[in-house]
């Protein structure tokens, strides 16, 4: 099926100074990198929460695509939007605390196979179960 071990790589190049932006790559990718506003940063590219809500928002989609198709449900469109909260841990140091995930399923050949899929990508999602933080699922069909 898969081989283990699977490896990916990045990189990032940076200059000193927080009030910059510097340039990150993923499978030859290239991004822009920033520390957020929130955190008095520039903002102006994506920082290390964005990519964090990224990776599990597209770890979802892309299981629920796989299960899908492996289960001959075809689907009009999947959304899905998600939510990262940060917030102080007990020594007042800044962590991610929560996500949550609304999936809106639009027109599922199988509803009833579609909600049962649903509910098993939150379990298979390889980043969600990488994740030890509140993680909480909403299900929309329309």
């Amino acid at each position: 099926m898969y081989q283990y071990p699977m490896v990916f790589t990045s990189f990032s190049d940076a200059t000193s100074g927080t009030n910059t932006v510097w340039k990150t790559s993923v499978s030859g990718q290239e991004l822009v990198a920033a520390i957020p506003k929130e955190f008095n940063g520039p903002g102006g590219g994506y920082s290390p929460e964005d990519f964090y809500i990224l990776a599990v928002t597209n770890c979802y989609i892309a299981t629920f695509k796989v299960l899908a198709q492996n289960s001959k449900v075809d689907f009009e469109n999947v959304r899905c939007d998600s939510t990262l909260t940060v917030g102080p841990n007990e020594k007042g140091q800044p962590e991610f605390k929560a996500v949550h995930l609304k999936v809106i399923l639009k027109n599922p050949t199988d509803i009833e196979k579609a909600k049962r899929l649903l509910d098993r990508t939150s379990t298979a999602c390889l980043v969600a179960n990488s994740l030890k933080i509140e993680k909480t699922f909403e299900y929309e069909i329309v």
